[in-house]
């Protein structure tokens, strides 16, 4: 991958958001980190991106060199997605994510695990009003 010039600032913060700082990349790298590979099981996270938002996700995280696909099968072609070694390094940046939910955000849940009262955890989201668009 090239380098491309900086699009807002050389600040570490703005130029790491420039990558992975919009609604869906983090939650895409997270489902990738516990084991998801297909478009199929990435699509059908509790958060259900819409499809063709999650085709763009992973294209742009293939180009940033976050991720990788490699074909599974030919007819038709599907790819399998994998964390590149710079990918796997967000994982802190994941885990870092989980801890602040988890301390500041009550009912936060990490993702098949039980909350702390024993109740099960969310494998859903709320579901959303009606009218509102994904995005």
């Amino acid at each position: 991958m090239t380098t491309k010039p900086f699009a807002r600032s050389m600040c570490a913060v703005a130029s790491s958001l420039d990558v992975v700082g919009d609604k869906w990349s983090l939650l895409v790298v997270r489902d990738l980190i516990y084991g998801k590979r297909t478009y199929g099981e990435l699509a059908n996270s509790p958060e259900r991106i819409p499809t063709n938002i999650l085709a763009e996700r992973l294209r742009r995280l293939e180009a940033a060199g976050i991720i990788a696909s490699t074909p599974y099968q030919e007819h038709p072609r599907r790819y399998a997605y994998t964390l590149t070694p710079k990918g796997r390094a967000l994982g802190d940046v994941v885990r870092a994510f989980v801890r602040w939910g988890k301390e500041h955000l009550p009912g936060t849940v990490i993702l098949n695990e039980a909350p702390a009262s024993g109740a099960p955890a969310r494998s859903a989201p709320r579901p959303r009003p009606r009218g509102k668009r994904a995005g």
